[in-house]
C-alpha cells in the first residue's frame, strides 16, 4: 500500500519526494523472516520478548493496521552490527 509522498532531505541538502509504502502483517513477516507471533512479542509490552526499539504500527482503519516501510528498514540497520 503506497501513501502520499513524503520529502526526504539528502546528504547534499536537496530534497526528494519519496512514496511512503505501508507493510500490513504478512509482508512484515515476509521482509523481516521471522514469524508472526515473534512481532507480536515484540509489539506486547507484557511479553518477556517485547522490544521497545521495534517500530510503531500506524492505524490505516478501524481494524487495520501497517508498519512504514522506511522505519522497518532505519530499525533493521540500527540493528546490524558489523563483524
Amino acid at each position: 500500500m503506497l501513501l502520499h509522498s513524503h520529502t526526504q532531505q539528502m546528504p547534499d541538502n536537496t530534497n526528494t519526494a519519496l512514496p511512503l509504502k505501508v507493510l500490513r502483517l504478512k509482508d512484515v513477516v515476509k521482509k523481516m523472516g521471522i514469524s508472526r507471533s515473534t512481532i507480536y512479542d515484540w509489539i506486547n509490552p507484557k511479553s518477556p520478548r517485547y522490544d521497545p526499539t521495534f517500530p510503531r504500527q500506524i492505524p490505516l482503519g478501524k481494524k487495520s493496521v501497517g508498519w512504514l516501510e522506511s522505519t522497518l528498514n532505519e530499525w533493521l540497520m540500527q540493528r546490524h552490527t558489523p563483524v
